[in-house]
């Protein structure tokens, strides 16, 4: 249990707290833990079974990989509308209808952050991203392609593996 919890650093985008944790047995320790503003994700999969991703950098990992479009909910934004906002940005491709796909938390022994997942089958090219700088290239990859690049560890972000795997097995079965 969480008895008490205080703010060690902060910026817009994160806080960094200290809790006193009470453990079940009693026994108390200091944990540190990372307060996060939610994520919004999103991607197209086409009539061809397709999914539009992401070839980045990543400078902490010093490592390259595919990922979905993906950014901080701003305060009072919708979550689908955020999501739609970052798969413009960072593709140029602006979304049809969204559908929720998943939320996860993909490290939530040491961060409260949730990352909403959308996808849609329909797009609009509308030119280059604005946020071109974001991405070496964004292809349109089969999804029968997935396992593999997760097994070659292209995939490595773990909340972008669950939405692959969820988005191959509804739409390839």
């Amino acid at each position: 249990m969480n008895l008490k919890e205080q703010t060690v650093y902060a910026n817009r985008w994160f806080q960094v707290n200290l809790a006193d944790v009470e453990l079940p047995d009693g026994r108390h320790l200091d944990h540190f833990l990372i307060r996060l503003r939610p994520v919004a994700v999103a991607t197209v999969v086409n009539e061809a079974n397709e999914v539009l991703l992401l070839w980045r950098h990543r400078f902490i990992t010093d490592s390259w990989g595919w990922e979905l479009p993906a950014g901080v909910v701003e305060d009072g934004e919708d979550t689908a509308v955020a999501a739609a906002r970052e798969l413009e940005e960072e593709t140029g491709w602006r979304p049809g209808p969204l559908r929720h796909l998943l939320s996860v938390e993909p490290s939530n022994g040491l961060t409260d952050s949730v990352h909403h997942i959308y996808w849609s089958q329909e797009a609009t090219y509308l030119g280059p991203p604005q946020d071109a700088f974001e991405s070496s290239r964004r292809e349109w990859v089969h999804l029968k392609l997935v396992p593999e690049l997760i097994a070659r560890g292209e995939v490595p972000g773990a909340n972008m593996v669950a939405a692959l795997l969820l988005l191959q097995r509804l739409r390839l079965g």
